[in-house]
C-alpha cells in the first residue's frame, strides 16, 4: 500500500472567498504575500501576516477565556469548520488540555446541544426518509479519498441515552482524535449519523432540533436500512474502515456479529473499551505483583461493553496459562438482576460464558434472598478487580469499596462509565475509601488526588489510547478485516508502555500528551498481528514501520500553487 505524500504543494484553482471558506485549505492570516497576490486575497484578510504558531497561541488565549467547557467545545467546533489545519495544530500541541473538551466528557453535552451549534455541513446525515438516496449521497467526488468512517445511530450516546441526530457530535469527535492522535489525514475521514428518528421526547419537542422528528424506526425496517447503508459503503469504498459508535448494547453486538466478516469493521464501545480495560489491568498487575491468572474480577454492568471486556480478559487469562473453565470461574458479572447465575432467565449469549454456577454461590451470605448484589459479591468472592460499565453514578458505594479493600492490599478499581456524572465513583472517594491503596482507572478525566502528602495521578482508561492506533495500523498495513487478536495486540502494546512499577506505583498508563507515540506503537503491533492473522500482506518490519511513519499527517501549512484542474 502506497503511503500518502503530505509534502508536495497543494494545487487549487479556488481563489478569494472560495479559498478562505474551504476549511481544509484556509490559512487565515498565514497566507503569504505571494499567495495573497496569486489567489486574490488582498482586502479579504487583514494586512498582518502571521504563522501557524502565532495563530495557535491566539486561539488558545481566546479558548481559555471562556467560562464553560461547552463554550470551548462550540468554539473548537466552529474553528474546525473554518480552518482544519489550525484546529488540529491546537489539538496536537495541547492534547491533554483539549481532549476532555473535544471528547469525553464535554462531547456528551455537545451531542445534547448539537442543534444549538450546528452551522456548516460536516459529515453526512443519512435520514430514514432518504433511504433510497444513500448511494447518490455517498457518490459525491469530495468523498473519493475517504478511508475511515465513524457511524452512529445516536441511540446510546455515552451514558446519556438517545440523542438522535445529535449523535453526529460523537462521530465528529472520534474522527478528530483519529487525526490528532494518529495522524489520519482529515480528508480521509467521514463522520456519519444514521438518523432513524429518536425516542427522546425532549429532542422531539425542541423547536430547533435538526434531526428527523419521528419515533425511532426499529425491527425489520431498521435492519433493512442498516443493510442498505453497509452495502452502499462497501460498494463505494471496498477497503474502508468502518467504526460503529454508540449504538444501543444489543444492537451494537448484533451489527458487529453480522458485518465483521463482510468488511473491515469494529465496534469501539465493545472492542476498544475491552482493549484499554485489559491494557490498564495488565499494567496494574505489574504494580501489585499478583499475576493476571490470580485475579478475581467483579464486573458491574454486563451489557455489550461489559461482556466485551470480560471476553478479552478471559482470553488473556487463557493465554497466561489458565484453562478456559478456570478463567470463567474468576468472573463475577453483575447486571440488573444481580449476579448472573446459570439457569437465570433472560440472559444473553454474550453473558453465557460468565454465568457462575448455582453450586458455586449456594453457600454465600446475602443481603436479600431474591438476588445476589454487588456487595454480596464483594463480601463472598473477595474480588481483586472491580470494573464498572453500568452508567449508574455512585454504584461503587463506600461500603462496597471499603469491604473490597479489607481483603485486597491493592484493589484495582475501574469506574469506566462516562461522562463524569455517570461514573460509578469519583476518584477522590476511591482514594479515601481504600486508604490511598486503590489502583484507579476512570472513563472520564479526574484531577490528581492529594493523599498523605503526595498527589495520586488518576489514569483515564480512555478508548483514545486504542482506536486511533488501530486505525493507523489497519490503514498502513492494508488489513482486510479486524480480528480479536488485533485488539489483544493493541492492549499489550499499551500495557508495555505503562510507566507503572516500583518507582511509580500509581500511574498505569502513559501521559495523555504522549498519545501520538502511543498510537504509533499500537499501529505497529496491530499491523503485525494483521499480517500474522493473514489479514494483510506480509512485509519486512522496517518497511512496515516506515509505512506507518510516512502515513502520519502533520498539521502544518503547505505551499499553494494555482492550477486549472478541478478544484480540491
Amino acid at each position: 500500500m502506497k503511503a500518502p505524500n503530505f509534502h508536495t504543494p497543494v494545487e487549487t484553482k479556488l481563489t478569494g472567498y472560495e479559498l478562505i471558506n474551504t476549511p481544509s485549505l484556509n490559512k487565515g492570516t498565514a497566507f503569504t504575500e505571494a499567495e495573497r497576490d496569486l489567489f486574490h486575497l488582498h482586502g479579504l484578510l487583514p494586512p498582518h501576516i502571521g504563522t501557524l504558531d502565532d495563530q495557535v497561541a491566539r486561539r488558545m488565549k481566546v479558548l481559555r477565556a471562556f467560562q464553560t467547557n461547552f463554550e470551548r467545545y462550540a468554539f473548537l467546533r466552529e474553528l474546525q469548520d473554518t480552518n482544519e489545519t489550525l484546529f488540529y495544530a491546537m489539538l496536537v500541541h495541547h492534547i491533554e488540555e483539549l481532549l476532555p473538551i473535544v471528547y469525553t466528557p464535554t462531547v456528551g453535552e455537545g451531542c445534547q446541544r448539537f442543534s444549538e451549534i450546528w452551522r456548516k455541513p460536516r459529515g453526512l446525515f443519512l435520514s430514514y426518509p432518504n433511504c433510497h438516496r444513500i448511494r447518490d449521497i455517498l457518490s459525491d467526488p469530495r468523498y473519493d479519498r475517504v478511508r475511515v468512517i465513524v457511524v452512529t445511530d445516536g441511540e446510546r450516546i455515552l451514558g446519556l441515552g438517545d440523542q438522535g441526530a445529535g449523535g453526529m457530535g460523537i462521530s465528529i469527535g472520534k474522527l478528530a482524535l483519529y487525526t490528532a492522535c494518529a495522524g489520519i489525514p482529515p480528508d480521509e475521514t467521514l463522520p456519519i449519523v444514521l438518523d432513524v428518528g429518536t425516542n427522546n421526547q425532549e429532542r422531539l419537542d425542541d423547536p430547533i432540533y435538526v434531526g428527523w422528528r419521528h419515533a425511532r424506526v426499529t425491527g425489520a425496517d431498521y435492519d433493512a436500512f442498516v443493510e442498505d447503508f453497509v452495502s452502499a459503503v462497501h460498494e463505494r469504498w471496498p477497503d474502508v474502515l468502518l467504526q460503529w459508535e454508540d449504538f444501543a448494547g444489543a444492537t451494537a453486538a448484533k451489527l458487529l456479529g453480522r458485518y465483521r466478516d463482510r468488511l473491515c469493521t469494529f465496534n469501539d464501545d465493545i472492542q476498544s473499551t475491552a482493549a484499554i480495560a485489559a491494557a490498564t489491568l495488565m499494567a496494574a498487575v505489574k504494580v501489585t505483583g499478583e499475576p493476571l491468572t490470580d485475579q478475581r474480577i467483579a464486573l458491574f454492568g454486563a451489557g455489550a461493553a461489559g461482556c466485551g471486556i470480560a471476553d478479552l480478559l478471559l482470553r488473556a487469562m487463557v493465554e497466561a496459562g489458565l484453562t478456559e473453565a478456570e478463567a470463567r470461574q474468576r468472573f463475577f458479572a453483575v447486571d440488573r438482576q444481580g449476579l448472573l447465575v446459570a439457569g437465570m432467565p433472560n440472559t444473553t449469549p454474550a453473558q453465557a460464558p460468565f454465568l457462575q454456577s448455582a453450586d458455586a454461590v449456594a453457600g454465600w451470605t446475602r443481603e436479600v434472598s431474591s438476588e445476589i448484589s454487588l456487595l454480596d459479591v464483594v463480601r463472598n468472592a473477595r474480588p481483586t478487580v472491580l470494573i464498572g460499565v453500568s452508567g449508574q453514578a455512585g454504584a461503587f458505594t463506600e461500603v462496597v469499596v471499603r469491604t473490597m479493600a479489607e481483603h485486597v492490599e491493592r484493589p484495582i478499581i475501574f469506574p469506566l462509565s462516562n461522562p463524569t456524572a455517570n461514573s460509578e465513583a469519583t476518584a477522590e472517594d476511591l482514594v479515601a475509601w481504600s486508604g490511598g491503596r486503590a489502583l484507579i482507572g476512570t472513563g472520564s478525566p479526574f484531577a490528581p488526588v492529594p493523599w498523605d502528602g503526595r498527589m495520586i495521578p488518576i489514569d483515564q482508561t480512555n478508548n483514545s489510547y486504542v482506536f486511533p492506533g488501530m486505525g493507523l495500523g489497519i490503514l498502513a498495513s492494508g488489513a482486510r478485516r479486524v480480528s480479536d487478536a488485533m485488539f489483544m495486540a493493541a492492549a499489550k502494546a499499551v500495557a508495555d508502555l505503562s510507566p507503572g512499577g516500583v518507582a511509580n506505583p500509581s500511574q498505569l498508563l502513559p501521559r495523555v500528551d504522549a498519545l501520538r507515540s502511543v498510537a504509533i506503537a499500537v499501529a505497529r503491533s496491530v499491523a503485525r498481528q494483521a499480517q500474522a492473522d493473514g489479514l494483510a500482506e506480509p512485509c519486512e518490519d522496517a518497511v512496515l514501520d516506515a509505512r506507518i511513519e510516512a502515513y502520519v499527517w502533520q498539521p502544518y501549512y503547505r505551499d499553494y500553487e494555482k492550477c486549472a484542474a478541478a478544484a480540491l
